[in-house]
């Protein structure tokens, strides 16, 4: 395998759903009783599933974590509280923000893949494939629950998904 590649996947995918955990997390600790809540639980416990599958592929593979996880545990959480004091669609905003950017990156981690070699990668790739499918039903998920209805929906939308962008970069490389 190349492990360059893999290390990179494997690092920036694990902070990526540690920091959705962060966020689902702040989310919760506004909205966790309020309509909204088993909603905000649900997708938090399938990004539970997607973070102890990383921490299993890092001791398997040997990667070691990306070194920003303190920063984006407190960045996660205050964006998911952040965004759930606006109300429900300010919390459902941040998530089609967050998860449309989470989709895009896997798509681009799915094709490197293939280029590489699919039948060598062939059980990332099915763990990269089955969570973007994941993150993409909790985008529609926002999207049903009226997140372009948000204040400022565009600008925060934006604002999130270039912060999403700073955070794969970075995670990748430190």
């Amino acid at each position: 395998i190349n492990k360059a590649v893999v290390d990179r996947i494997i690092r920036v995918d694990h902070a990526g759903e540690y920091g959705a955990n962060r966020i689902y997390a702040g989310q919760m600790a506004v909205l966790g009783r309020s309509s909204v809540g088993p909603i905000i639980q649900q997708m938090w416990n399938q990004e539970k599933a997607h973070l102890k599958k990383f921490n299993e592929l890092m001791v398997a593979y040997r990667v070691r974590p990306t070194v920003l996880l303190p920063f984006w545990n407190v960045a996660g959480f205050v964006l998911g509280a952040g965004s759930a004091l606006l109300g429900k669609k300010g919390a459902m905003a941040c998530t089609v923000a967050v998860e449309e950017s989470i989709s895009n990156h896997y798509n681009n981690q799915i094709r490197t893949l293939v280029e590489e070699d699919p039948e060598k990668y062939k059980e990332l790739l099915q763990t990269i494939k089955q969570f973007r499918d994941d993150e993409l039903e909790h985008h529609d998920i926002g999207l049903e629950h009226d997140a372009e209805a948000a204040p400022l929906y565009s600008v925060l939308k934006t604002a999130i998904q270039l912060g999403c962008k700073a955070a794969i970069f970075l995670s990748e490389r430190i």
